[in-house]
């Protein structure tokens, strides 16, 4: 069975960069979308962001122009750059690949 580990998580300020990575216990070629999810406190999880195998990148509006997902096959892992931070960005991130997910990061954004 598939594992999904994140990391990365933790405090920054507004404005600030956090990146988070997702290691899989297998080669992440045998996903063809893999994706990030985030559920804030009180609220239901959405999506943030998904790529494909063939490098396609799609992410919701509420992150676009501030978060980069990338793919590292040679480390077996997924990657979300969150740039310019903002407080309602605050959540637990959940990788996953659509049917297999990890236990999340949380990130907490506040000054």
């Amino acid at each position: 069975q598939v594992q999904l580990v994140e990391s990365g998580g933790g405090l920054a300020k507004p404005g600030g960069t956090l990146t988070l990575g997702c290691r899989a216990s297998e080669s992440i070629c045998n996903f063809p979308v893999m994706a990030w999810d985030r559920q804030a406190p009180g609220a239901e999880r959405t999506w943030v962001a998904r790529i494909t195998t063939g490098g396609n990148s799609y992410y919701a509006d509420s992150v676009k122009d501030r978060f980069t997902i990338r793919r590292a096959y040679n480390e077996n892992k997924m990657y979300l750059q969150m740039d310019s931070l903002k407080p309602e960005d605050t959540a637990v991130y959940y990788c996953h690949t659509g049917s297999c997910w990890g236990q999340g990061t949380q990130v907490i954004v506040s000054s």
